[in-house]
């Protein structure tokens, strides 16, 4: 049986005595605790983390614990706040409350005090709870999904406002970000559990297919077309259909789309007989479709339809700690299936995973994992063990070189083409992406010729 998943609990405050004796009496009740000795910087470590609970000074230095309480509200309502302060009133008591602290302790506390208004917060966090999305923490074991940042809460919301819903969702993110695991978790968690989810790589279709592939077609309707054959629309029926990468649907798919979507139904290539049907349609993309109106290579009709309820992904670089909590449910899992110890990463192996870019994102993340675990030697996984492009990704004086993402991104890929000898299907799986996004991500004359 696993270990139950200790709750968080983020302590500011200047005083270096003050914070001591929150860690010691916090993680001797069975809390993990995290510090930081301002407002400022306990906004930069909420960036990266999803904590249970606050506890803040009130008077510290550029920013006061009532900035931190305001900042909380606005972005974190699901946070429990306790102020503290050396200068208790009865009108500051007030003030906190009205910020949206919910406990407020005068110092000199006892430790019973404390973990009395602790335990009080947590209850009431834990009332407020049931009935909601279920935490990042139980995330994995229903869809999948893995990640405590913020970023990712707020992803696990949207989910659950999408599953309560029927309207078309669009979700965009990077290639390697976890866009389907995304949308069969919206499915699996609506009324439409039921029935088929049913997923289309648009990409993976030729042009002349993708309509009978999509719609079906009717026997005799083109040469060797020996029989009728219902198409995805119609296997998804009651249920859900995936179209990822949309942006590959040539202008005339798209009006053929934009069709269904309004009239809810479907004509099989070769018959002038509709055939209604009710699916919900899930789209993905890795571009901004918004250019691509701009530029007139997406219609902006079919835009407005499917962009009814957008989920944007995060990228695995803008997650903080979700990347060695990856790393580490990667790695147990394939050291599970290899019948081998699960390595530990050490400090060194940490910090390079944390500093690398992850143009390939979680599928990236995941790749360099298993090869981790298949060529460890050694129940440890050190610096010197990572790919070479992990361990030299910032320049020699610990500054990364001014450049865009793309620009960054190209170059990656560039380099990692070199290390495998041009071998663009090899390039393509060590980072964690197809040949066609290979090539879209890179313009053709930095490209070897085909290997």
């Amino acid at each position: 049986m696993t270990d139950p998943v200790k709750e968080k609990i983020l302590a500011v405050d200047d005083a270096p005595e003050t914070l001591e004796v929150l860690t010691r009496n916090l993680t001797l009740a069975g809390f993990e605790v995290v510090t930081a000795p301002g407002a400022i910087e306990a906004v930069r470590i909420l960036e990266t983390l999803c904590v249970d609970l606050i506890i803040t000074d009130w008077r510290m230095p550029r920013a006061s614990g009532m900035d931190l309480i305001r900042h909380v509200r606005g972005n974190m309502p699901d946070t429990e706040v306790i102020m503290v302060t050396g200068y208790a009133s009865v009108p500051g008591a007030v003030e906190a409350m009205q910020a949206g602290a919910h406990a407020y302790l005068a110092k000199p506390f006892t430790d019973e005090e404390l973990l009395t208004a602790v335990k009080q917060a947590m209850d009431r966090l834990r009332l407020r709870r049931p009935g909601q999305l279920p935490t990042a923490r139980r995330a994995p074991a229903m869809w999948g999904l893995l990640g405590e940042s913020p970023a990712m809460q707020a992803v696990y919301r949207l989910i659950a406002k999408a599953a309560q819903s029927t309207a078309t969702v669009l979700i965009s993110g990077e290639s390697g970000t976890g866009k389907e695991l995304v949308a069969r978790a919206i499915h699996y968690q609506s009324e439409r559990r039921t029935a088929s989810f049913v997923p289309v790589n648009c990409a993976a279709v030729p042009d002349g297919l993708i309509e009978s592939e999509l719609f079906g077609h009717s026997k005799g309707s083109f040469t060797g077309a020996g029989e009728t054959r219902p198409g995805f629309f119609q296997a998804a029926e009651g249920g859900s259909i995936f179209l990822d990468e949309i942006i590959e649907f040539s202008l005339p798919m798209q009006a053929a789309l934009l069709r269904v979507l309004q009239d809810k139904h479907v004509f099989m290539l070769g018959s002038r007989t509709p055939q209604k049907v009710d699916v919900r349609v899930i789209a993905a993309t890795n571009k901004r479709l918004e250019e691509l109106v701009t530029r007139g290579a997406f219609r902006q009709d079919l835009y407005y339809r499917i962009h009814v309820l957008p989920i944007d992904l995060p990228p695995l670089r803008d997650r903080g700690e979700d990347i060695l909590l990856l790393a580490h449910h990667f790695a147990s899992r394939f050291a599970n299936e290899m019948a081998k110890p699960v390595p530990e990463l050490t400090t060194s192996a940490a910090d390079a995973l944390r500093a690398y870019s992850w143009p390939g994102n979680v599928r990236e993340l995941e790749n360099v994992m298993q090869r981790l675990v298949l060529m460890a030697e050694q129940e440890v996984i050190d610096a010197p063990d990572l790919p070479a492009l992990m361990r030299f990704s910032l320049s020699r004086d610990g500054n990364a070189k001014a450049q865009t993402l793309a620009e960054a991104e190209a170059c990656h890929i560039r380099q990692i083409l070199k290390s495998v000898g041009g071998n663009k299907s090899r390039a393509a799986k060590i980072l964690g992406i197809d040949r066609k996004t290979l090539r879209r991500k890179l313009p053709p004359e930095h490209l070897p010729a085909d290997q």
